[in-house]
């Protein structure tokens, strides 16, 4: 590891909102003051440009195996899995799952009924914070450090095909990854720019909760915390310019949670887009199509999910003779770009983002940058999970997928209600779905909707890497009462299946001959 340079001080750290103890314990991690940059030492074996989720994992792995390795992050290590993403927003959704089962208690479960308080939003955003900051010393500069990690502040941008500078220092590499995550993307709406708007950390800002908050984007995230602020006690419209919820989902699952949405309360605008946005004295106004003409809906905070756009802007791609578009950086299945030195991964990369894959990927990177690994993207089973009520999990191919690649298949169905545990604890809404190559029990993929899916669909995972059917897992044995059971009840439910009318008969003439 390079010893620190008297002289390189990166630029003033950003701030975050509110000015707390806690945003200004997680910024002494993420970016500590008075940091200075390490003075280089020839040749880095790999330069990871982005300390996100996926350049953490990569940084940390290639130090792991003795590799003399340099991060370079130019805003808070951690990146928005950290500050706005999924740390935050889990923290954010367990509050109001919470708070919803406390009202639950008295009329599920015969509880204490809860009183007449809506409760403290900024407890528990304040707890959100201490959380984020406690997890941001996992992901800090001097822990990253500490691993053998040369780590540099400031803005990285390559100048040749084998070299990147940051503050005025050059860094000469023999490979490299770039890793510099997306931003929320701006929907088209006229007057957007001239209202207030929730995206990145601005959301996980809030102290005071909003009276009347629109959502726009009903995907994954727009979905997580639509229902969260319905919870806490907002007044919530979401908007959805697809015809359903969650529209990259099996149709089923967006189906049952619009059901479920409604029943809590949320104002679903589906096949709808905000076409423009206005200021009022009370907050703002959102204009969308109706019949002809458009209607109005007031507002106090309007919250952008509607995806995410690359951050490929003024990282010197040309020099590095990088190839990218507005979609992001051109990548081979091994995640390699146009120039074989170097590699994208996460979100700046083109195509399907798996936001949730980061550690996968990067294990992937370091296989195929250090040891001429020939792993692919497209081979990875990686699952990933929508944090509702239900959880939506889904890993492997879907039913479209399968019908684009030409691939026959059966698929097999089991109500979440047919699992004794679902309904004993009041969840008895969902169903897995088990997509399966035709004629055999060889699992091409599955859609799993039940509370805690999230950790259940890690057994589909491990059958489909691993080669195991149908078959093997409806054999594993599960503690009764568990909602695992729903796989042995799929394997039942495939037995039956597949057995044919001859094989039956069959064996109705074996145990009437042998007694």
């Amino acid at each position: 590891m390079a010893e620190r340079s008297k002289t390189a001080v990166y630029a003033q750290a950003p701030r975050l909102e509110p000015d707390d103890e806690w945003n200004a314990a997680l910024l002494a991690a993420a970016r500590p003051s008075g940091w200075r940059n390490p003075t280089p030492e020839g040749r880095y074996r790999l330069v990871v440009v982005g300390a996100g989720a996926a350049g953490l994992a990569a940084a940390t792995r290639a130090a792991g195996m003795g590799a003399k390795v340099a991060l370079v992050e130019r805003h808070l290590m951690g990146g928005d899995r950290l500050v706005a993403g999924r740390v935050p927003a889990q923290s954010l959704i367990a509050a109001a799952r919470s708070w919803q089962a406390a009202r639950r208690s008295a009329e599920d479960f015969g509880g204490p009924r809860p009183a007449a308080s809506s409760g403290d939003f900024a407890a528990a955003m304040a707890r959100l914070r201490r959380q984020r900051a406690e997890i941001a010393v996992t992901h800090g500069a001097e822990k990253l450090s500490g691993l053998g990690v040369d780590v540099f502040f400031g803005h990285g941008r390559f100048v040749a095909s084998d070299c990147l500078e940051v503050g005025g220092t050059r860094l000469r590499f023999r490979q490299a990854a770039i890793a510099t995550g997306g931003r929320p993307a701006l929907p088209a709406i006229a007057g957007l720019d001239l209202v207030s708007f929730l995206a990145g950390d601005r959301l996980f800002g809030l102290t005071e909760l909003p009276g009347r908050l629109a959502v726009v984007g009903g995907g994954s995230f727009g979905c997580e915390m639509a229902q969260a602020f319905a919870r806490f006690g907002s007044q919530v419209h979401l908007f959805e310019k697809e015809p359903r919820l969650l529209p990259n989902a099996e149709p089923g699952a967006g189906e049952l949670l619009a059901r479920r949405f409604a029943a809590e309360g949320i104002h679903l605008h589906l096949g709808l887009q905000p076409i423009r946005a206005a200021l009022r004295n009370q907050g703002s106004a959102l204009f969308y199509p109706r019949e002809g003409g458009e209607d109005e809906l007031a507002v106090d905070q309007i919250l952008l999910a509607t995806g995410r756009t690359p951050n490929v802007e003024a990282l010197g791609l040309e020099a590095a003779g990088v190839h990218y578009d507005e979609n992001g950086i051109e990548i081979d299945p091994g995640l390699r770009t146009s120039n074989p030195r170097i590699f994208a991964l996460g979100e700046v990369a083109a195509g399907p983002r798996p936001s949730q894959h980061a550690e996968a990927q990067a294990r992937m990177v370091i296989r195929n940058a250090f040891f001429f690994g020939r792993g692919r993207q497209e081979k990875l089973v990686a699952p990933s999970c929508v944090y509702t009520s239900p959880e939506v999990a889904q890993v492997g191919l879907n039913g479209a997928g399968a019908a684009r690649r030409g691939i026959a298949t059966d698929l097999v169905r089991v109500e979440m209600a047919e699992v004794d545990r679902a309904p004993l604890e009041g969840d008895s809404e969902g169903f897995l779905e088990l997509l399966l190559e035709k004629g055999g029990d060889r699992i091409l993929g599955a859609t799993l909707v039940a509370e805690n899916a999230g950790d259940l669909i890690g057994q589909i995972a491990l059958a489909i890497e691993n080669g195991l059917g149908l078959g093997a897992l409806g054999a594993t044995i599960f503690p009764d009462p568990t909602r695992g059971e729903i796989f042995r009840k799929a394997a039942d439910a495939w037995n039956r299946r597949r057995h044919s009318s001859r094989y039956k008969a069959w064996l109705k003439t074996f145990f009437r001959v042998t007694g």
